[in-house]
């Protein structure tokens, strides 16, 4: 059985207290609540119904008859009749035989002697399917006039031009080679000494490269800031060189 817990004893107890009633705020009222509601009623409310509320009821004796939709031509009167009967304008004489036709007008026997002319050539067609399609011979592409061209066959001028332009510049440059040679200011490089020379300079480049794993991390001098420069630069060169040479087989180096 559960011992009912009593509240601490306090003379502030015996003190009647005032009943505190919490007001509610007024409940919220959107301003376009009026607007919506007669959006509503006017796109909802007015088709509750299986189609519009009001409709004209057909009468019995208005049904489609036979022939009405025909169109029917207007009623012919007795005054369309007379003035059919009746011509106020009177039309012109016929001309008699002998008479010169005016000038400007063309008669039938100008026409006919304009007419008899030479008549036109029918062009070259070709038919292509059994149901009898046809073209223009000439847009066909069996028709061989491409070779009957004036210059079919010939080598373009530009190409011409580009392979004199061609041979005169290795001629040009044999002829410098040969007069080099023939002055000894040039010397050919056997594959041993282009190897061994590739060598060397791989070797300098190893070296090099050794001492500039050797410079220190922080280069807070200008002694420092210049030798690491310098190993840079000539590193560079160096790797220029060993390209130059591992891609050409033939090198020329003067004498002197």
């Amino acid at each position: 059985m559960s011992e009912v817990v009593h509240p601490p004893e306090s003379v502030y107890n015996l003190i009647p207290k005032e009943d505190v009633h919490t007001q509610k705020p007024p409940r919220y009222m959107s301003k376009y609540r009026s607007t919506v509601v007669l959006e509503k009623t006017l796109t909802k409310d007015a088709m509750r119904t299986m189609g519009p509320a009001k409709v004209e009821v057909p009468s019995p004796d208005k049904y489609l008859k036979k022939h009405s939709k025909e169109p029917k031509l207007p009623e012919k009167t007795q005054c369309s009749k007379e003035a059919r009967h009746t011509c106020t304008v009177k039309k012109p004489a016929v001309p008699a035989r002998t008479d010169n036709p005016p000038m400007g007008i063309r008669t039938k026997r100008d026409f006919i002697k304009t007419a008899t002319v030479v008549p036109m050539k029918p062009q070259p067609t070709c038919v292509d399917s059994s149901k009898g399609h046809k073209q223009l011979l000439e847009k066909s592409g069996l028709l061989p006039k491409y070779i009957k061209k004036k210059h079919y066959g010939e080598v373009p001028e530009y190409l011409q031009q580009r392979n004199e332009e061609e041979r005169r510049a290795q001629e040009e440059y044999d002829n410098f080679v040969k007069e080099q040679r023939e002055q000894g200011a040039m010397k050919h490089l056997s594959d041993e000494e282009r190897q061994a020379v590739l060598e060397g300079l791989k070797k300098n480049w190893d070296q090099l490269h050794h001492e500039f794993q050797g410079l220190s991390v922080v280069t807070d001098t200008m002694t420092k800031k210049s030798r690491k420069e310098r190993l840079e630069v000539a590193m560079k060169q160096l790797e220029s060189n060993i390209s130059l040479f591992e891609r050409f087989k033939t090198i020329y180096i003067p004498n002197n």
